[in-house]
């Protein structure tokens, strides 16, 4: 049956699911019959009652968390932000851009730990941060006359159409 690609398993309803086939397999109901009853492949209902056999109910508890256990404990994570939040020039850089190589570079420097910069990003997400671009506006930018330039200068340059009754180029009526 298995999960689709991307989707989170449930592993209490999975648990829970387990230990209501031990129940009924106690009770001498059929492998195929429970397997109907909450909805798994048969195969499934003969491995939990094996379990359930050697190891008791405990065999069929959920396990620990799946995966590979993440190297920055959450102790970690709120030192990463506190210095995260101190910005980058503080760390020396020329910019105040956090980019996935820096916080690489800043994770290495505080915890001893290596990220790859393409993996920065799971972390980042973790802590809350999005990632964005800088504006890219100049220092100097004038928005007075930036607006000035948009709504005067601009309209009187801009093309305007053809009077009426005055022919086009592209006229396809014949003279």
């Amino acid at each position: 049956m298995g999960n689709p690609a991307g989707v989170r398993r449930d592993f209490d309803a999975l648990e829970k699911r387990r230990m209501e086939a031990a129940q009924l397999l106690k009770k001498g109901i059929k492998p195929a019959e429970v397997a109907r009853r909450v909805g798994v492949h048969r195969q499934s209902v003969g491995r939990w009652a094996a379990q359930l056999e050697s190891k008791g109910r405990a065999g069929l508890k959920k396990a620990a968390r799946a995966g590979r256990p993440p190297r920055l404990s959450e102790k970690d994570l709120k030192r990463l932000e506190s210095g995260l939040e101190r910005g980058a020039e503080a760390l020396g850089y020329g910019t105040g851009l956090w980019t996935t190589g820096r916080v690489a570079e800043l994770i290495e420097q505080e915890f001893g730990i290596k990220y790859h910069p393409g993996h920065v990003w799971r972390v980042l997400r973790k802590l809350g941060w999005s990632c964005q671009r800088p504006t890219g506006r100049a220092l100097e930018r004038d928005e007075e006359r930036i607006r000035w330039w948009k709504t005067k200068r601009w309209p009187a340059l801009k093309k305007k159409p053809a009077k009426s009754g005055v022919r086009s180029s592209s006229s396809t009526r014949a003279g």
